[in-house]
């Protein structure tokens, strides 16, 4: 085990906590030996991962021991025929994505962060990204875990089944929960076959009508070789080209989409997106497109929108929202916040998934300003609520949005949250200050 003392650890440009001792465990011997005397002493931990969550969920509030996965980083196993992985929490994500692709297998999670984050942490906080839509969420892919509780008791859930209907399913309670239920240590997780034809377009829409047509049509032509869809607006491309100095492929146009398929027959694929693009730049759904079928070109379309985050961060100081709603009502709260704001902000914009229904709001200013978040919270929390919808899609809560679960949760629903946190960390040792609601 690794000892640091670390006065000030930076996490985002927005956020750094205070924090006396960073320890670096190699095992899950090692991690429930600093639990279990954390937990005798009353002595609060914020377990870490590779630092790149969005709501300070891995930020030590008051002082807590820092308990970094970032030694744990061991494979332990990978069958060929299942394509089960099993490894440790700390795996960065673009490792063990390299790893099981040079075995024919593809990891079921893809972010744009993936050259840092930890899966351990990406389990945690259940990550959706890129590939949500193919793949589905961890929830459905992460087969079973290693976890150490509270008082370091380790829960070996680590099973490699696919089906395994006995009693409660354990590894559900600690998916998503950030790490103030336990300690995820290691992981199995299913990894689907790699494709070995993916094809990528990228279209100009004049509307985001024309982008959900686009989208209807796109689920029922291509089906079942669709794996991701997303868009961007204009303001989008515009800071990517400002700030990055990326070129735009396509026309200018409003809304911008970037379709992937991944199959298995690269000619069966290529016929039916041909067919597709035939259709949508014939209906005026589309105005403009490319496809890219080689790897360079691939990775340059998304390039542009894997690195909107870094545009934005470069414009100002970034207000984020990560929201799910209606596909119909997706873009509408951009829109009205454009209107509300005026020239307080110097960019509204909206991209995200379309096929989960997942918008990433974001308002950059030059500085941050007390009175535009005034502007901006509860309105975008209230409206996010009257359409049903829920404010936090796939970044979760940590410690900025914590006290907003609320507007997404029902009251019972909250009590039986914190009656679930006393049963397994009745100390409240485990990330304190995160995730849920402040008890008043």
């Amino acid at each position: 085990m690794h000892l640091e003392t670390s006065p000030l650890v930076p996490v985002l440009r927005t956020d750094s906590g205070s924090s006396k001792v960073l320890l670096r465990p190699r095992t899950s011997q090692e991690v429930a030996h600093i639990l279990r005397y954390c937990h005798e002493r009353n002595l609060a931990v914020s377990p870490q991962g590779g630092n790149t969550g969005m709501v300070g969920g891995s930020t030590p509030v008051f002082d807590e021991i820092i308990v970094s996965t970032a030694l744990m980083n061991q494979i332990v196993s990978f069958h060929n025929v299942s394509g089960v992985l099993v490894c440790q929490a700390g795996c960065v994500l673009e490792e063990l994505s390299r790893y099981v692709e040079e075995r024919g297998f593809v990891v079921p999670l893809d972010l744009g962060a993936k050259g840092s984050c930890h899966i351990g942490g990406n389990v945690a906080t259940n990550a959706g990204g890129l590939r949500f839509l193919r793949y589905g969420s961890l929830r459905g892919t992460v087969l079973g875990l290693e976890v150490v509780l509270a008082d370091g008791t380790i829960l070996n859930c680590l099973t490699s089944l696919r089906k395994d209907n006995t009693g409660y399913d354990l590894k559900q309670l600690f998916i998503g929960s950030e790490g103030t239920l336990g300690v995820i240590t290691a992981v199995s997780i299913l990894c689907p076959p790699k494709p070995s034809a993916v094809n990528v377009a990228f279209l100009g829409c004049p509307g985001f009508a024309e982008v959900l047509q686009t989208f209807c049509t796109c689920r029922g032509m291509l089906g079942e070789i669709l794996s991701a869809f997303e868009f961007m607006d204009a303001e989008c491309m515009k800071l990517v080209g400002l700030h990055l100095h990326l070129a735009c492929p396509v026309q200018e146009s409003p809304f911008y989409v970037l379709i992937e398929t991944s199959g298995s027959g690269a000619g069966h694929d290529a016929e039916k997106l041909s067919g597709f693009l035939e259709q949508v730049l014939g209906s005026g759904l589309v105005t403009d497109g490319t496809l890219a079928t080689d790897q360079r070109r691939i990775k340059m379309l998304w390039a542009l929108r894997e690195r909107i985050t870094e545009a934005l961060s470069r414009d100002g100081y970034v207000y984020k929202y990560d929201l799910s709603l209606p596909l119909d009502r997706l873009y509408d709260l951009v829109s009205d916040l454009r209107a509300r704001l005026g020239l307080h902000a110097k960019h509204v914009v909206g991209y995200g998934h379309l096929g989960d229904g997942n918008l990433h709001l974001n308002v950059t200013a030059e500085a941050f300003s007390p009175s535009l978040l005034g502007t901006l919270e509860p309105y975008v929390y209230e409206w996010t609520a009257r359409q049903r919808g829920s404010v936090s899609a796939e970044h979760g809560l940590g410690f900025k949005k914590k006290d907003v679960l609320g507007y997404s949760k029902p009251p019972e629903a909250l009590q039986l949250m914190q009656q679930l946190k006393a049963l397994l960390d009745p100390k409240g040792i485990l990330n304190p200050y995160k995730t849920l609601p402040t008890r008043t």
